[in-house]
Order: structure tokens, then sequence, then C-alpha cells
């Protein structure tokens, strides 16, 4: 089980993401698109195509 402590955030990319494009291009998707801070204490979510993976 996932212990999380109570003040951090938990934030989901709502358009369906490529899993190759790489740690780079998600880090850019949650600068620009989602307008965060990548480097925050915060986790992102993405999901695929077919919504199997998260």
């Amino acid at each position: 089980m996932l212990r999380f402590a109570d003040d951090l955030r938990v934030y989901l990319h709502r358009e369906p993401v490529d899993f190759r494009c790489g740690i780079n291009t998600l880090a850019a998707l949650v600068e620009n698109s989602m307008r965060l801070d990548p480097l925050a204490r915060a986790v992102y979510a993405f999901r695929n195509h077919k919504c199997l993976r998260l």
C-alpha cells in the first residue's frame, strides 16, 4: 500500500498520452498544457489512448 503526505496534490492529465514519448515530453505537458510546475511536490498521472494504463 502507498502512503502519501496529507499536503500532496494529485493531478490527472485528461488527454491521452503516448507513453513512448519519455519523461521530458511529459514534463513539458505538465508545464505547458496543465500550466503547473513539473518539479513541484505533486503526482502527475497520465493515461493512454485506450484508457488501459495510467
